[in-house]
């Protein structure tokens, strides 16, 4: 008899909940907040995925502001970076340049992107954010990945996003507050301009000030 099972990372033990459950959209599971105190308002796939409306707004944002290229952070199993395609299919130009670092989650985003049709509009990599490389002047950001290097990875891209760029920064609601300091330093050192959108799990919409006229 086995005395000790190994403890399933977090993320794996995710990605089979979100396995079970087949794609249905579920009531959103996050704790009220100030900001936000009807999370049962919207919606999600599982809880590491952004909430379905906030899927919806991405898409909306890349058909409004029409990006060449759009890196994200953090692909998890896909979802978000698919919606992003689904926009840049309608524009009919562009690409996502988006990083999963954990390797067995990598795989299952690939699975279901190689199998979604779009795949002419995603370069997924398993990768860091922290060591990615990518060519070209980002038009949109989304920041997506681990909560601790939100900031670090925003810092190391920035040079690269457009003046005119949109910077989105999720998990950034009063309740996790690592990403939402992360945000408040960032505009602090005038690196930054924010609007923290009242979602329930946080979503900031950002500009960089450098270049601006």
């Amino acid at each position: 008899m086995r005395l000790f099972r190994k403890k399933l990372k977090q993320e794996h033990k995710i990605m089979l909940q979100a396995e079970r459950a087949s794609g249905a959209l579920l009531p959103e599971y996050h704790r009220p907040t100030e900001e936000c105190p009807h999370p049962e308002r919207w919606h999600m796939y599982d809880s590491m995925t952004a909430e379905a409306e906030v899927l919806e707004f991405i898409q909306t944002l890349v058909m409004t502001i029409k990006p060449n290229l759009i890196v994200e952070t953090g692909s998890f199993l896909g979802a978000s970076t698919l919606w992003i395609a689904k926009g840049l299919k309608a524009n009919g130009f562009g690409k996502v340049i988006s990083c999963e670092f954990d390797p067995v989650v990598f795989a299952k985003a690939k699975e279901k992107i190689d199998a979604s049709g779009l795949g002419e509009w995603i370069d997924l990599r398993n990768e860091s954010s922290l060591e990615m490389t990518v060519d070209g002047t980002i038009d949109l950001f989304f920041s997506d990945s681990d909560t601790p290097i939100r900031a670090s990875e925003i810092r190391r891209f920035l040079p690269q996003i457009s003046p005119n760029g949109i910077i989105l920064i999720h998990d950034a609601s009063s309740h996790l507050k690592v990403v939402r300091e992360a945000a408040f330093a960032l505009e602090r050192e005038g690196l930054l301009s924010c609007v923290f959108l009242p979602t329930p799990r946080g979503l900031v919409v950002a500009q960089k000030r450098e270049g601006r006229k």
